[in-house]
C-alpha cells in the first residue's frame, strides 16, 4: 500500500509539471502571437502614415506648380519637415498618449538638381557628350574618370537598340526604356538584354564601383526616365559639383558664383540664367540646363515606439501641375 500511494504521488506530481509546461507554452506561444500581430499593426500604421505624408507632399508640389513657375530652394517644399510628434495631431486620452512615442520626419528632394545616369546612353549607344559630362562630374568628386565610359557600356546594355531602318523611316520612336529580362533577336540569333537601370546602387554592377564610392555619389546622381531627350539640370538647385560637370568650360569657381547668384535672386527664366553668365552658358547649352524640375524624391522616416520605416518615392510632375508617383522604396 506505501508502494502504491509513493507511485500515485509521483505521478501526481509529473501530472502537475506536465500540466505547468503546457500551460506555460501556450501562455508564451500566444505573447508571441500578440507581439507578432503588434508588429504587423504598427508596420501597417507607419505604411499608412507614410502613404498620406506623400500624398501631402503631392499636395504641396501641386499647389506650387500653381504659383510659381521656377523651382528653388526658398520655396515651401524644399523646407525639412524634423521630428514631429504625431499624437500632436490626433485626439486621444493622456495614459495613451504617453504611450504613443510616433515620430514622423521627411523633405522633398528635387531630383534634377542630380545628374541622371540614364543620359549616358540612347536606343542603347553612348553618348559621347554624357560621357564627358560623367567624367567631369567624377573628376570633381575625386574619382577616377575613366568609370564613366564603363558606366555608359553598362547603361548601354539594358537599353533595347533601335534599328536604324525604323530610326529613318520612323524618327519620333522614343527610346526604349529597357525591360527587366529580354532579348532581341535578329534571325536565328538572340541578343541577351540586360536588367536595366533603377537606382543608384544599380552601379555596383559596373566594374570599377566600390559600395564606399556609390554611397558618395547619392547626393549627385540619380536614375530618372528618359523621355528621348537629356534631362536637364536645375541651376537654381543643383551642387557645385553637377553644375561643373553639367556645363563644359565652368569651373567650380564659377559654379560657387553661380550658386551665390541663385542665393540673391533665384533663376526665373533659363534665359536669366544665361543674361547673368553669359560668357559661360552658350546657346548650345541651353537644352541641358533648366531653372524647374519635373521630377521630385520624397524621403519620409516613421518612427513607432520600438521600430521605424524609412522609404522614399519618386513623384513626377508635368506642366500643367499634376502629380504622378512613380515608385516607392523602403530604404
Amino acid at each position: 500500500m506505501k508502494r502504491e500511494r509513493g507511485v500515485a504521488v509521483v505521478t501526481a506530481l509529473l501530472l502537475t509539471t506536465l500540466a505547468i509546461t503546457i500551460v506555460a507554452s501556450l501562455f508564451w506561444q500566444q505573447q508571441v502571437q500578440v507581439r507578432s500581430i503588434e508588429n504587423q499593426r504598427m508596420q501597417l500604421q507607419k505604411k499608412w502614415i507614410l502613404r498620406g505624408a506623400i500624398d501631402w507632399a503631392r499636395l504641396i508640389l501641386r499647389e506650387d506648380a500653381r504659383h510659381s513657375t521656377a523651382d528653388y530652394l526658398d520655396e515651401p517644399w524644399a523646407v525639412k519637415l524634423e521630428n514631429t510628434k504625431l499624437d500632436q495631431y490626433v485626439e486621444e486620452d493622456k495614459q495613451d498618449a504617453e504611450n504613443n512615442d510616433a515620430t514622423l520626419s521627411g523633405q522633398i528632394v528635387d531630383a534634377q538638381a542630380s545628374y541622371n545616369l540614364n543620359n549616358l546612353a540612347t536606343n542603347g549607344i553612348a553618348d559621347p557628350r554624357e560621357v564627358a559630362v560623367f567624367s567631369r562630374l567624377l573628376t570633381n568628386l575625386q574619382m577616377s574618370s575613366s568609370l564613366a565610359e564603363a558606366t555608359a557600356t553598362v547603361i548601354a546594355q539594358t537599353q533595347a537598340k533601335v534599328a536604324s531602318s525604323s530610326a529613318s523611316t520612323n524618327p519620333s520612336v522614343p527610346a526604349s526604356s529597357g525591360a527587366e529580362t529580354n532579348s532581341v533577336s535578329s534571325g536565328n540569333s538572340a541578343k541577351v538584354q540586360f536588367l536595366r537601370f533603377t537606382q543608384v546602387d544599380d552601379l555596383l554592377a559596373v566594374p570599377g564601383f566600390t559600395p564606399d564610392m556609390v554611397a558618395s555619389l547619392h547626393p549627385y546622381v540619380v536614375v530618372l526616365p528618359r523621355n528621348g531627350s537629356v534631362t536637364p539640370v536645375n541651376f537654381n538647385t543643383a551642387t557645385a559639383e553637377v553644375i561643373a560637370a553639367r556645363i563644359d568650360g565652368i569651373s567650380m569657381g564659377d559654379a560657387a558664383l553661380i550658386i551665390a547668384s541663385r542665393k540673391t535672386a533665384y533663376f526665373n527664366s533659363v534665359q536669366d540664367l544665361q543674361q547673368r553668365f553669359s560668357n559661360k552658358i552658350s546657346n548650345q547649352m541651353l537644352p541641358y540646363v533648366d531653372i524647374k524640375t519635373g521630377y521630385f524624391i520624397v524621403n519620409g522616416k516613421v518612427k513607432m515606439n520600438r521600430s521605424a520605416l524609412d522609404v522614399s518615392a519618386l513623384v513626377a510632375r508635368t506642366s500643367d501641375g499634376a502629380t504622378a508617383l512613380l515608385w516607392v522604396r523602403e530604404n
